[in-house]
């Protein structure tokens, strides 16, 4: 499921508001749930964060109280508050939506008012717009080059410490009869090889030049408005390296079915050559494209053996999130992004 189908808690949301459940992750136990309200004059979005403790939540998502835990539950609240999530990448021209009001609730949890954003959506982006978003978040990216923030709150090491504690169940079979029919021989042999050596494709991420990275750069999280692109969801924020989020934006356009997959080759092309373009140089471009493809395979090794360890052999849903396709489309649907990260592994070895 997409959203949670109730209303916000009546401390923040009268009865003569109209609340409108968007889609996230309900599966995190950092957010309560997101709103776009109705407030009179003018729309606004309700998104509580909660801390740890929540019931429900599977252990992959759990929240923590230290402030570098890739899933520190105040993080986004903090980025609007101080500030950085609106200036991080500013001199690019990428924003992030206004924070109208921060409210500590009672149960411990805390409420963010935020400007609502009513724009294009980047899951309607063309390859083009998408390629000029990318351009914008390689300058970004580039005035963070051997910079440093000092808040506590940042996330130490995101992309180590979310991939190495997805719920991979072993023995993983590779030859399920659902992946054999979608996958062939040579791409599961691929994945497999990047599954055992996945400790050393992160190793070798950590020699790549580092930046402020949002660690969550997909279309659902970027909407277009006339000021230009503004991006939303700034949980994951800190240091990481060059390239991952334009490798995520490539490989989340398409994994979970919200854009067609005719159009992968020309977003792989128009993303990467942006990126590039907004770099200006300040990175060589045989490293910028080693790092997009390195931390792609990085971000994504974890993702077909978690599919695998779902399965069963009679079609089922096994996403709970945005991906609603059973077994079968969602494995037929991401043999082309999983074929992209099998490559980009195979490149940069």
């Amino acid at each position: 499921m997409a959203g949670e189908a109730v209303r916000p808690p009546v401390d923040l949301v009268g009865p003569e508001w109209t609340a409108e459940p968007l889609g996230h992750n309900p599966l995190n136990g950092a957010t309560g749930g997101i709103w776009r309200v109705d407030r009179g004059r003018r729309n606004a979005i309700l998104k509580i964060t909660t801390p740890p403790g929540r019931d429900g939540v599977p252990a992959h998502w759990v929240t923590s109280s230290d402030p570098g835990h890739w899933n520190y539950w105040r993080r986004e609240a903090l980025a609007y508050r101080d500030g950085l999530a609106d200036t991080a990448y500013a001199a690019a021209g990428i924003r992030a939506p206004a924070l109208l009001e921060w409210i500590d609730r009672p149960d411990g949890s805390v409420a963010l008012w935020l400007e609502h954003v009513d724009g294009v959506p980047g899951t309607a982006a063309t390859p083009a717009s998408l390629g000029e978003f990318a351009e914008r978040l390689g300058a970004g990216h580039a005035t963070w080059l051997g910079r440093r923030r000092d808040e506590p709150w940042l996330s130490r090491d995101w992309m180590r410490d979310y991939t190495t504690t997805r719920p991979v169940t072993e023995p993983i079979p590779w030859d399920h009869p659902t992946a054999a029919a979608a996958w062939p021989p040579e791409l599961r042999a691929g994945l497999q090889e990047l599954w055992l050596r996945r400790y050393d494709v992160l190793r070798a991420t950590d020699d790549l030049p580092r930046t402020l990275c949002h660690h969550d750069v997909w279309p659902m999280n970027l909407v277009v408005d006339d000021s230009g692109p503004v991006l939303l969801d700034w949980s994951f924020v800190g240091p990481g390296p060059l390239g991952e989020d334009a490798a995520n934006l490539i490989l989340d356009t398409f994994f979970d079915g919200l854009v067609d997959l005719d159009l992968i080759d020309e977003v792989v092309e128009l993303v990467t050559a942006g990126y590039l373009r907004g770099l200006g140089g300040a990175v060589d471009a045989a490293t910028v494209r080693r790092a997009i493809g390195l931390t792609g395979a990085a971000k994504y090794f974890w993702l077909a053996p978690l599919m695998l360890s779902r399965v069963t052999a009679t079609p089922t849903k096994i996403s709970q999130t945005y991906d609603v396709r059973d077994a079968v489309a969602m494995f037929t649907g991401r043999r082309r992004p999983l074929e992209l990260v099998a490559t980009w592994f195979q490149q940069t070895r």
